[in-house]
């Protein structure tokens, strides 16, 4: 319950809290609008008869925060967002602007060093990323170690994190923990070249977990074409000579890119920045947020929206999935509040004029018309965002739904080492990030040995292992003779 208390003094940034288990006072200061979640460590008590010890109440409040709803981790001047009101500006500069004037490359630039480049500087940028764009001939063993059917996140995780293993100078298990906490100029140096590389053989990357799973060879990155330019080239040549990739598709991933590249403390650079704490090196910090990523709650929305559509069918039978989402029955994927929405739509009108339309594109419409009216969802601020048009787009550009999250990951490494850039030179140094817990578990008790132990009369299926049924070899086994032992126990 909040009551409105009575002002006595001058305002000031302070919260003033009252605890009525002991009748203290305590003022916590307030900064940048937030409190910081430690100064609840005061607020302590003695512990009630009965109370479990496990609560730790003399110790201090906690503060219970499930999946970081209201939360901040870490002070950022990198991303800024208001879903509400539709906006969303990379290092101050509106999405809109950067979408409209920019290029992925000089949007790397802004996210991770803070200013929009002068030219010598952007040339010189874009040309550490594009050299730093070919990967070691033993990765190409990595690579083909995967089975046929492997999913490509696996493969572009797998491979992010092997990539550490090739670079010594860039590992500080190797080098020393400050590594990349120093702010010399030999420091510096060496983590600029990790994020070049880390860029430009996202790409490369990509492309070889797209090709070996169809049984191609692994083509060299090419020169003088532009960052998407360059993937597009490795996905598709298959020798012939002078290929180029279509200007409309490379101008049209590249400004998906520029949408994708940042969300501020998503899932995945959350996940980044936890695993950068204990100061492993980059590459091991990105493959955790591939990992991330990976999860169909993340990277997976935009294939949720193909599914969804294909479940519709048709235009005709929006209507009844409308209703049915209303009645909970149904999940809309794909809806949210997202400024990135208007710009890609516009988008994916110029990428069916080159490849026509969509056989769901009517579907899809049928269902954002519908949506755009009801006031189901106006009043909820619900309509097709990012990932609703992205999935299309990539569609139709001719790529299977499992690579979407890989076309998610690969410009979202931009902004995962932005974000792992500012912690490492943070003001007062990297602290591994710990969260607390509220324990609910057992109290102490003692060891019983398994003789004393009664079976259960009835069986948790919750917290009991089950046995996995058998067949094949591990059937045959089972009921195999094995010489001077008898029948197998298996």
């Amino acid at each position: 319950m909040v009551t409105k208390a009575p002002l006595h003094k001058q305002p000031s940034d302070s919260l003033t809290v009252i605890d009525e288990r002991t009748g203290k006072t305590y003022s916590i200061p307030i900064k940048n609008n937030a409190i910081p979640a430690t100064a609840f460590k005061q607020v302590k008590a003695p512990r009630k008869a009965g109370e479990r010890e496990e609560n730790e109440t003399e110790r201090g409040l906690k503060v219970h925060d499930k999946g970081f709803l209201n939360t901040a981790v870490i002070t950022s001047k990198i991303t800024y967002i208001d879903g509400e009101a539709g906006v969303l500006r990379y290092r101050g500069y509106p999405i809109e602007q950067l979408a409209e004037y920019s290029n992925f490359l000089e949007v790397s630039y802004l996210l991770i060093y803070g200013e929009l480049p002068p030219k010598s500087q952007l040339q010189m940028f874009e040309h550490e990323v594009m050299h730093h764009s070919v990967v070691h001939a033993d990765a190409e063993n990595l690579f083909r170690s995967f089975r046929y059917n492997a999913h490509p996140m696996s493969i572009l995780s797998s491979a992010f994190a092997a990539l550490g293993s090739f670079y010594e100078e860039a590992n500080p298990s190797l080098q020393g923990q400050a590594l990349f906490t120093k702010t010399d100029q030999a420091s510096l140096a060496n983590m600029d070249k990790q994020i070049y590389r880390l860029i430009g053989k996202a790409i490369t990357l990509a492309a070889m977990a797209y090709r070996v799973r169809q049984g191609r060879s692994f083509v060299t990155p090419p020169t003088g074409l532009s960052y998407t330019g360059s993937f597009l080239y490795q996905l598709d040549k298959l020798g012939e000579e002078r290929y180029r990739p279509n200007p409309v598709l490379e101008r049209a991933l590249d400004v998906l890119f520029i949408l994708h590249a940042d969300h501020e403390l998503n899932a995945s650079s959350t996940t980044v920045l936890q695993t950068g704490s204990s100061l492993v090196d980059p590459y091991s910090a990105v493959a955790a947020g591939c990992a991330s990523l990976y999860g169909p709650l993340h990277g997976g929305a935009n294939e949720a929206v193909i599914r969804m559509l294909v479940a519709i069918g048709s235009p005709a039978n929006v209507p009844a999935y409308i209703a049915a989402v209303k009645k909970r029955e149904r999940v809309l994927s794909g809806f949210g509040t997202d400024p990135r929405s208007f710009i890609i739509r516009r988008i994916a009108d110029e990428v069916f004029a080159v490849t026509g339309k969509d056989e769901l594109l009517e579907t899809a419409m049928a269902l954002h018309d519908v949506a755009m009216k009801d006031e189901y969802f106006v009043s909820r601020k619900l309509a097709p965002n990012v990932d609703f048009w992205s999935g299309l787009i990539y569609r139709a550009m001719g790529f299977p739904m499992d690579f979407f999250p890989v076309l998610f990951a690969v410009p979202r490494v931009v902004g995962w080492l932005a974000h792992w850039r500012q912690m490492m030179h943070q003001e007062g140094g990297v602290k591994i990030w710990r969260p607390r817990q509220i324990y609910l578990g057992s109290g102490k008790r003692d060891y019983v040995p398994i003789y004393k132990r009664e079976e259960p009369k009835e069986v948790d299926r919750k917290n009991t292992p089950l046995a996995v049924a058998h067949s094949g070899q591990s059937k045959r086994s089972r009921l195999a003779d094995y010489v001077g032992q008898g029948k197998s126990k298996l």
